[in-house]
């Protein structure tokens, strides 16, 4: 079983990217991949809930976290520099993640197989 590592950089909306990696993580957990997510930077304004993706222009692909569960994808990180440096606490998430500090994530990288950034 290959260990897939997506670290997410981006803010929510203005982009596909995150989408596009939420797709790949799912598909690669269809396959049984092993995945691990990682939200770091503006990223992790995607795990606040109550979002309205469509005053955006954008459809409300957050909602998808929560089927996470079902695809296995038990690894779920959140950058505790990022959260703290926007304000955010862990009990505003709209899903269970882990918080982690830098050293934790990078460590986490260098266990997986392949790592995508989006």
């Amino acid at each position: 079983m290959k260990k897939i590592s997506i670290v997410f950089r981006h803010s929510p909306y203005g982009t596909t990217k995150t989408r596009e990696g939420i797709d790949f993580a799912l598909l690669s957990a269809s396959f049984e991949q092993q995945v691990s997510l990682i939200f770091c930077d503006e990223a992790v304004l995607h795990l606040l809930p109550n979002q309205q993706a469509e005053l955006a222009g954008s459809k409300d692909y957050v909602s998808v976290f929560k089927a996470f569960e079902l695809y296995e994808i038990e690894t779920i990180l959140a950058c505790k520099q990022s959260l703290d440096t926007l304000g955010i606490k862990q009990q505003e998430l709209a899903i269970d993640v882990q918080i982690a500090e830098a050293e934790a994530i990078s460590e986490s990288l260098v266990h997986a197989d392949e790592v995508l950034v989006f």
